[in-house]
């Protein structure tokens, strides 16, 4: 029998906050968490010097050294939002938690890169000073993941994902599939990223990064005709996902039902997407969900304010959907948070659908004419009453993602 999955707790740290009302308050003023990087400035040929950093992080007293001791930035995120949404959803002192009916999926793109700098220089000074017993703990690309499974002891199934800009998606996708399946009755599911400046030269590799360094409040500009490319960002977001019959005998507070999910891939190219498959993943999300395209009343858009990336998404949106759907993206907020960015990104979908009040797109002001015709949510919020909401990833590898969320009443 196909089980329901009910979303019973959210938190998240990103730019603008860690609590949903001083975010709803960010996005109100519109106010961008992007801000210049002057430290960045001893990268010579580093062309963007933008970024969306958490402002003063700091973990709670009691993430002590030795619980922590494995953790780098990335798992610390991770595992500082899994305990707020565990707290939020009534289970952190629950012992389901060391029941075995409580499992992880936790993405990021990579594990903390400061570990990976003390093997650099094991291979390239030879020398052994700098490595230690948690130097790959710290690195591996699952170690937000398994970190988490430790910290609140874990007995269940440790999904990782790590497909870079879909891992929060990815994982999202997985532990819906597995509460749906039986398999396990709660997952603490998300995605985590910390900043390095490696990710921006990444894409400024590729002429994909945003150059309006004198100007960090404009940028990046998604979907629009100015846009000069993206900003990269840091964060995380944990959602508390459980059998929707065990949650509603524990009393517990149900923000929403997680519908519908479909992940796949492009098969062509490692950087160029493709609008026909991203459309595809879009109208398995519907299948899976039981839904038609009518039904949605909201998209929250991958969107990256890169040219290809806009176009391909816009098109894909408007074949799968059929309309002029409402759509809007955080990334004009909080740039590219990478793996985090879809866990955010469906946090904070579940937010704005249970208040009926949907954020705009920061800095879009003219849509790129290249892009489908959308109802592009600009300049201001739109208050909208809509039961069914959309959320969207794709990734490098031509991977997609689609979430679909519905309102409780």
């Amino acid at each position: 029998m196909r089980r329901r999955v009910a979303v019973t707790g959210m938190a998240g740290i990103t730019a603008l906050g860690c609590d949903w009302n001083s975010i709803e308050a960010a996005l109100r003023a519109q106010r961008s968490g992007v801000v210049a990087m002057p430290e960045w400035n001893r990268y010579a040929d580093l062309r963007t010097r933008l970024a969306a950093p958490v402002p003063d992080f700091v973990p709670p007293p009691h993430f002590t050294r030795k619980k922590t001791r494995a953790m780098g930035r990335v798992a610390l995120l991770a595992a500082v939002s899994a305990e707020a949404a565990l707290r939020e959803a009534g289970l952190l002192e629950d012992p389901v938690l060391s029941s075995g009916h409580v499992g992880v999926a936790y993405g990021s793109a990579t594990g903390a890169t400061d570990a990976m700098l003390e093997f650099a220089h094991l291979l390239i000074d030879g020398r052994m000073d700098r490595v230690n017993g948690t130097t790959y703990l710290r690195m591996m690309s699952h170690s937000a993941a398994v970190n988490i499974g430790v910290y609140f002891g874990l007995k269940g199934r440790v999904i990782p994902t790590s497909s870079a800009c879909t891992s929060g998606s990815q994982a999202l996708g997985a532990a819906y599939e597995t509460i749906r399946a039986g398999q396990q009755t709660v997952m603490i599911a998300g995605g985590a990223e910390a900043l390095c400046p490696t990710e921006a030269a990444a894409f400024d590799t590729l002429g994909a990064t945003s150059t309006a360094n004198d100007a960090p409040g404009t940028t990046p500009r998604p979907f629009d005709v100015a846009r000069d490319g993206l900003v990269i960002g840091e964060g995380a977001a944990t959602l508390i996902l459980e059998d929707w019959d065990h949650a509603r005998a524990r009393g517990a507070q149900i923000h929403a039902e997680l519908v519908g999910y479909a992940t796949n891939s492009d098969g062509a190219h490692l950087t160029q997407p493709s609008a026909e498959t991203m459309a595809v993943a879009l109208e398995l999300a519907l299948a899976d969900a039981a839904l038609g395209p009518a039904a949605i009343g909201y998209v929250n858009a991958h969107a990256t304010a890169t040219e290809a990336g806009d176009i391909a998404e816009s098109h894909a949106t408007r074949a799968a959907l059929g309309r002029a759907v409402p759509v809007s993206s955080p990334k004009g907020h909080l740039g590219h948070t990478l793996g985090a960015c879809g866990a955010i990104e469906a946090w904070w979908t579940v937010e704005m659908l249970k208040r009926g009040w949907f954020a705009p797109t920061l800095n879009l002001h003219d849509p790129d004419p290249r892009c489908a015709e959308l109802d592009y949510l600009m300049d201001e919020g739109r208050a909208l009453q809509c039961e069914y909401a959309m959320s969207n990833n794709f990734a490098f590898g031509g991977i997609n993602t689609s979430l679909i969320f519905r309102r409780v009443a």
